[in-house]
């Protein structure tokens, strides 16, 4: 099964994209370390206080994949620089 999870977030103190990136390489690397999961900017590249996420995990169980999607959203809400809006899943 594979779940897919795309979430928007807002990064309220970044000033700069050099900013942005510093905490998107800590988050990012962070949630790849943490659980297994891959883990991509998809969108607002050029936006400093902006970005959406997309987070895919593989497992032969739907529950299992739900599971750590799930643990990885928590951790991503553990960040204080970041807030987590907009959130979707999906299964194929």
């Amino acid at each position: 099964m594979i779940g897919y999870v795309e979430c928007e977030c807002i990064i309220y103190d970044a000033q700069s994209l050099k900013e942005k990136r510093a905490v998107l390489q800590r988050v990012t690397m962070r949630l790849k370390n943490s659980f297994n999961i891959a883990v991509s900017e998809l969108e607002y590249q050029d936006v400093w206080q902006r970005t959406k996420l997309g987070l895919v995990s593989i497992s032969s169980s739907r529950t299992v994949t739900e599971q750590e999607l799930t643990k990885a959203l928590k951790l991503l809400d553990s960040f204080p620089e970041l807030e987590r809006t907009v959130t979707t899943f999906e299964w194929l």
